[in-house]
């Protein structure tokens, strides 16, 4: 969503179609399904991520235009950003890699910012300071870059922030959502699967996060996102109050419920909740791009032990035949 345009894809078969909704409607076939949508600054063109691996551009102003291919990965694309002044591409893949290209120029490639272990999950371009990323990933880690060099200039581990010590190992706090807050820059995230609100402060001069608050909620949450004044809109996973308005006060956010406006857009989520009901209680679709390791060594010297036991129960064997042997030619020649 850019200011008065709504942009959305619907995935009816292996292929997805593009809807871009302003004065009037437009309908765009797309090759394969979209992961990541983007409108550019100018909004001249739709940038349009799939699970190839592939970039395409889509014209606004030409809406009967065919898309336009800008540059491909080798890896699926899990997510895409531009810079605020449209100069870079920025695009995230399952191979940990983050690439930064010129938007005009796709093929001319500025930097990689390399440093993630897993799957590049969600990437933001901080629009108060336009030369600063954030990244997150399935390892668990929210990362900050000066990206226009690839240098990686701070490391949140999640696990050592977010969780207690009984889950700390066992749980994986992947970012599905990063929300951005220009008065305070506030950053506001949502880990998949975790009813939690997580809130840090970017601290722009030391490049650096800091933790703030979460917000626990009783339900999964889908969406996130804040208002110019700081108050965080939360949408989840709840069929009774779907939406949640959370407001800043005395340094800490607090929930709202006598807002006109919350009451107004719960109502119109409430009398179209059928539209969610599919996405209640799905599973993670992140545990499925982790990628599966193979300990060769292991499994080497596992079959090296089973060929050399084989072999000795094998000359066991002959030697017992041939014992057997030996002993009954012994008696053939004593009874003659």
């Amino acid at each position: 969503m850019c200011l008065g345009w709504i942009c959305l894809t619907e995935t009816p078969g292996k292929s997805s179609r593009l809807s871009l909704k302003h004065s009037y409607f437009s309908f765009r076939s797309v090759n394969r399904r979209c992961t990541s949508l983007v409108i550019t600054a100018a909004e001249d063109k739709i940038l349009v991520a799939d699970k190839s691996g592939d970039v395409y551009s889509y014209s606004i102003t030409e809406p009967q235009a065919e898309g336009k291919f800008e540059l491909g990965h080798l890896s699926m694309l899990l997510d895409a950003a531009l810079s605020p002044n449209d100069r870079y591409i920025l695009t995230a893949d399952r191979d940990e890699k983050i690439r930064v290209s010129l938007t005009k120029a796709p093929y001319n490639i500025v930097s990689y910012c390399l440093g993630h272990e897993e799957f590049v999950s969600r990437i933001f371009v901080v629009p108060n300071y336009p030369d600063l990323l954030l990244s997150a990933s399935g390892d668990c880690t929210l990362r900050l870059w000066k990206y226009e060099t690839g240098e990686e200039v701070y490391c949140c581990q999640l696990s050592s922030i977010c969780g207690s010590e009984t889950t700390k190992m066992e749980q994986k706090y992947i970012v599905s959502r990063i929300a951005y807050c220009c008065q305070g820059s506030y950053v506001a995230i949502l880990c998949d699967c975790i009813p939690t609100v997580y809130i840090f402060q970017l601290d722009a001069v030391a490049q650096q996060l800091v933790y703030r608050e979460q917000i626990s909620l009783k339900h999964k949450c889908w969406d996130i996102a804040f208002e110019e004044t700081g108050e965080i809109w939360i949408l989840q996973e709840d069929s009774e109050a779907p939406l949640q308005l959370y407001r800043p006060c005395d340094g800490q956010w607090k929930s709202v419920t006598d807002d006109e406006e919350l009451q107004r857009m719960s109502k119109y989520l409430l009398d179209n909740w059928t539209a969610f009901e599919g996405f209640v209680g799905a599973e993670s679709h992140y545990s499925s791009l982790y990628k599966a390791s193979f300990d060769n060594m292991a499994v080497y010297l596992q079959r090296k032990e089973e060929r050399i036991q084989k072999q000795k129960k094998k000359r066991q064997n002959l030697q017992h035949d041939a014992n057997g042997q030996t002993k009954k030619i012994k008696a053939e020649e004593s009874s003659l």
